[in-house]
């Protein structure tokens, strides 16, 4: 069944996520990219199956955007389908980010990459925007479920509760509502308890732990080992495994000084596709071409792992009645955590009233037109040009 799937449908696949690697920028930004380009516009999956989705990678560790689309490719064209989905999703991202680096390391900034940005980062906000708007509506069914999603959003911004953590209580919470109140309510416990001693542990495995060579030299070995526990072991996106990244390789494996880490981060901003190939631009500076591409496969292979092992289990564990009940807590607990990586996006988009303006404008193209997210990010590219010109 899997592979007359993937004979069906692998084409299709490559082109789609080929082309979102390509054109979108910002992990959250790119699953609402990605939402209204494969799940509202194309129907690759229902809602509620692209929820469940959203629930699944913001509990496991990884790059979220790329297990999005393994996921996304496992439900359209089977487990080869998901493979092919997240290869396609990185490789465009890959292939731009080492000739942006290359380019920085003979010719230094690139004023015009960072004009397109300009004005493609409000664009791709608004079209996020769009996206948690319209699963909000399919995931918020009654007062009890809106509940969820503002306390979600609440731990979220004002807590350091964690969102694995936070979904967790959700779909115990769920449980306890919609199921077994009593196990619910003793599931619910169980986490909040979990999640104090964990804080007080000290968190996860130290992936600068598994590096042969901690000093300012770094063979290729060296450099598989610490990306596949960068991208193995740290939960919370692309933003926290950044942080862990900038902590290691700057303050304690001393591969990068500090100036080159923030060169990275601004060339990662400029490259479509998922943050973390910022990987390829630290594996660039140790060993050239071949450590870019040792440290981008290093660090995306635990997802590619993590995903297809699950996802054929899914169909299962979905069906187990708890879990039905589960999942209508997890489900707005979900668009509470987006609603607040939309509000921390903002300020890094919206920077003046013209970027503004081009958030609106997406918005309002979007609800009004319901046209695809390519016409609005190509015009936002183009925007973003001509309002630096006329400054």
């Amino acid at each position: 069944m899997s592979d007359s799937l993937f004979s069906a449908h692998w084409r299709e696949v490559a082109r789609g996520f080929l082309k979102i690697g390509a054109m979108s920028y910002g992990g959250p930004a790119i699953m609402g990219l990605m939402q209204t380009e494969l799940q509202e516009k194309r129907a690759w999956l229902s809602k509620e199956r692209f929820l469940e989705g959203l629930a699944l990678v913001n509990m496991l560790p990884g790059a979220g955007a790329t297990q999005l689309g393994i996921y996304i490719g496992h439900a359209r064209a089977g487990w080869w389908g998901g493979a092919l989905a997240g290869l396609c999703f990185i490789v465009p991202a890959f292939f731009i980010m080492l000739a942006l680096t290359v380019a920085y390391a003979e010719y230094g900034a690139l004023p015009a990459a960072r004009d397109v940005f300009y004005g493609l980062a409000p664009v791709v906000v608004g079209i996020f925007a769009v996206a948690v708007y319209r699963l909000g509506r399919n995931a918020v069914g009654d007062a009890w479920q809106g509940t969820f999603a503002v306390g979600a959003a609440l731990l979220a911004a004002f807590t350091p509760f964690g969102i694995v953590p936070t979904l967790l209580l959700a779909g115990a919470l769920g449980v306890a509502r919609y199921g077994n109140r009593r196990a619910g309510l003793a599931t619910a416990v169980t986490v909040l308890a979990l999640a104090g001693l964990s804080r007080l542990a000290g968190g996860a495995l130290d992936p600068v732990a598994l590096t042969l060579t901690p000093g300012g030299s770094a063979g290729l070995t060296d450099i598989a080992l610490f990306f596949f526990g960068v991208g193995a072991f740290t939960f919370g996106g692309g933003l926290s495994m950044l942080a862990f990244m900038q902590e290691h390789v700057v303050n304690q494996l001393h591969w990068l000084s500090a100036r080159e880490f923030l060169d990275g981060l601004a060339l990662g901003q400029l490259t479509p596709g998922p943050i973390l190939m910022v990987a390829a631009f630290v594996g660039y500076k140790l060993a050239g071409v071949i450590g870019a591409l040792v440290a981008a496969a290093a660090i995306f292979l635990p997802s590619f792992l993590l995903m297809l092992s699950v996802l054929p289990w899914m169909a299962k564990i979905k069906q187990w009645r708890w879990m039905k009940a589960a999942l209508k807590g997890i489900g707005p607990a979900v668009i509470g955590l987006l609603v607040v990586a939309l509000s921390e996006m903002l300020p890094a988009a919206v920077t003046d009233v013209f970027s503004g303006l081009l958030v609106v404008a997406a918005i309002a193209t979007l609800l009004i037109w319901r046209v695809g997210p390519l016409p609005p990010m190509l015009a936002g590219a183009a925007a973003g040009l001509v309002g630096r010109l006329v400054r």
